[in-house]
């Protein structure tokens, strides 16, 4: 038996997607495909295809605390990720698994809505995390229409809104720009902006032709993958991104709506020849 104890194990908190395209399935996917080993717990159970959600089942925060401790008993984390809170409930269960593990970089998703438009958290959890959450979080990956509705403020750039989310607590901030904003051009590069106290960061990608299911999920899961190998914060999210778009660019159209991000698309194909 071949022991690898230096393959970094990222623990995955989020919810269960049944189609593949995003949560717990596009997580243990991303982290396998940029070096790593998922270890996972659901916080919601879903039903949903890749046209709509029609329903969020939370998980109970008992539930997530007792399988978060049995897999840090087992497992050396060496960063968290966290997708969909739906609850406050679970909320309380996160932010215990945090504390769980001090020093573990922590990289929340703040998954809000699903691309159709569904609401996926209960209303006023906003405000929960960020007073809460927020000052446990190492790097927070919110697409621009995220962004807006965890700040408090109206009528303001980009920049103010990561101010006021960093005078929270965190970290340092990712803003993805894969969603532009209502009144802005779906033409034109993708541009997604490191922010930390230290250092502003821009990356520019060709925006591609489809509309994706999962692409939030697949790069904060890279970021975090990184980030456990050992990356520095720059060169981990470059890395992230440049894993995103190649699973994007690659992308299947297996179901009826948004393309599925193929994060194995690395993977060779089968030799018919074998026998």
């Amino acid at each position: 038996m071949i022991r690898h104890a230096d393959k970094p194990v990222v623990m995955i908190l989020a919810g269960h997607d049944p189609s593949g395209g995003a949560g717990l399935v596009a997580d243990a996917e991303a982290v396998r495909g940029c070096g790593g080993w998922p270890v996972t717990v659901p916080t919601a159970m879903t039903v949903q295809s890749t046209r709509e959600v029609a329903s969020v089942e939370p998980c109970s925060g008992d539930f997530i605390r007792r399988a978060a401790r049995v897999l840090f008993d087992d497992f050396r984390i060496a960063a968290i990720k966290v997708g969909l809170i739906p609850n406050l409930d679970v909320l309380e269960a996160v932010i215990d698994v945090a504390r769980m593990s001090p020093g573990t970089p922590l990289i929340v998703d703040p998954v809000i809505r699903s691309g159709g438009g569904a609401e996926l958290s209960t209303p006023g959890l906003l405000e929960p995390i960020r007073h809460r959450l927020f000052p446990l979080v190492d790097i927070l990956t919110p697409n621009r229409h995220e962004l807006a509705r965890l700040t408090s403020l109206t009528e303001v750039d980009d920049v103010s809104r990561v101010v006021e989310v960093m005078s929270l607590g965190c970290a340092a901030v990712l803003v993805t720009g894969t969603d532009p904003l209502d009144d802005e051009s779906t033409t034109g590069n993708v541009v997604h902006t490191l922010h930390t106290p230290e250092l502003n960061r821009q990356w520019q990608w060709p925006r591609l032709p489809a509309h994706y299911h999962g692409s939030g999920c697949t790069l904060a899961s890279a970021l975090a993958t990184r980030l456990a190998a050992g990356e520095g914060l720059a060169t981990a999210c470059a890395q992230a991104q440049r894993f995103t778009w190649d699973t994007l660019d690659n992308g299947l159209a297996l179901g009826q709506g948004q393309y599925l991000p193929d994060r194995v698309w690395r993977a060779p194909d089968f030799d018919a020849t074998l026998e």
